[in-house]
C-alpha cells in the first residue's frame, strides 16, 4: 500500500516520467528502464515506481508487454480512442467483449438480410478453415477474428467493418495476454449456429447466435477476472 507521502511522490515521478516521454528523452516504441533502474535513479519505492508506471499506463502514454516491459506508446496515439486501454488488464478485455456483444450481434442480424452469395461463401469457407485449424491443433485466432469480419463486411455497411478493425488487437489476443482462459469447446458449434442463421437469411436468428456466442465469451472472462481477483 501507498500511504499520503506515497500518493505525492508516485505523481512526481509520474510527472517526472511525462515530461522525459514531452521531451522526447524516451521516443515512441522505446522501453523504459526496468523498475529497479527507476528505483534506483529516482530513491523511491518499487511500490511507487509500480503505480506512476500504472498512472501513465491508464493515460494511454506506456504500455506494458508481458515478460518484455514497458515501452513508450506512439505519441500521436494520445487521446485517441481506445488508446487508454492495456490488454495485460482482463477488465480491458471485458470493455471490448461488451462492445462487441452490441455491435456484432446486430451485425450478424443485417448480414443475414443483406449478404451476397460470394460474402456467404467467403463466411462458410472461414468457418471450416477454423474447424481445420481445431482438428490439427493450430491456432485459430487470426481466422476467428477473419470470420467475424467477414460478418461484417457481409452488412453492406463499412463501419461496422471499420470498428472490428479498430480494436483487432483486443480480439486477437495472444496466449500471454489471455492468461489461464482456456479455449472455447464449442467454438465451431456456436459458429456454426451462426453460419447456419446467416445462410437461411433469418435476422433473429443469427442475432440470436451472435450473441449467444459473443455472452459465453464474456462470461467465460467475468470468471477469469473473479479467480484473479480472488488470488
Amino acid at each position: 500500500m501507498v500511504d499520503l507521502v506515497g500518493r505525492s511522490l508516485v505523481a512526481q515521478i509520474a510527472a517526472s516520467l511525462r515530461r522525459d516521454i514531452d521531451a522526447g528523452k524516451f521516443k515512441p516504441g522505446d522501453k523504459l528502464p526496468s523498475e529497479n533502474d527507476l528505483t534506483r535513479l529516482h530513491s523511491v519505492s518499487r511500490a511507487v515506481v509500480r503505480e506512476a508506471v500504472a498512472s501513465l499506463r491508464s493515460e494511454g502514454l506506456l504500455e506494458a508487454r508481458r515478460g518484455v516491459g514497458v515501452f513508450v506508446t506512439n505519441a500521436e496515439l494520445k487521446g485517441a480512442p481506445f488508446s487508454g486501454l492495456s490488454l495485460e488488464r482482463i477488465s480491458s478485455v471485458i470493455e471490448l467483449l461488451e462492445l462487441r456483444a452490441a455491435c456484432e450481434t446486430e451485425a450478424a442480424g443485417l448480414a443475414a438480410a443483406r449478404r451476397s452469395p460470394s460474402q456467404m461463401e467467403a463466411i462458410i469457407d472461414l468457418h471450416r478453415q477454423i474447424g481445420a485449424n481445431l482438428e490439427k491443433g493450430l491456432s485459430t485466432r487470426d481466422a476467428d477474428f477473419a470470420f467475424h469480419l467477414a460478418i461484417a463486411q457481409a452488412t453492406q455497411n463499412r463501419r461496422f467493418s471499420e470498428l472490428l478493425q479498430l480494436i483487432k488487437p483486443g480480439i486477437i489476443l495472444s496466449r500471454g495476454q489471455s492468461g489461464n482462459l482456456s479455449m472455447n469447446p464449442n467454438l465451431q458449434e456456436e459458429h456454426g449456429r451462426i453460419v447456419n442463421a446467416i445462410f437461411a437469411g433469418g435476422p433473429t436468428g443469427a442475432r440470436e447466435a451472435m450473441s449467444t456466442h459473443l455472452q459465453g465469451s464474456l462470461a467465460r472472462y467475468k470468471a477469469l477476472l473473479i479467480e484473479r481477483i480472488a488470488e
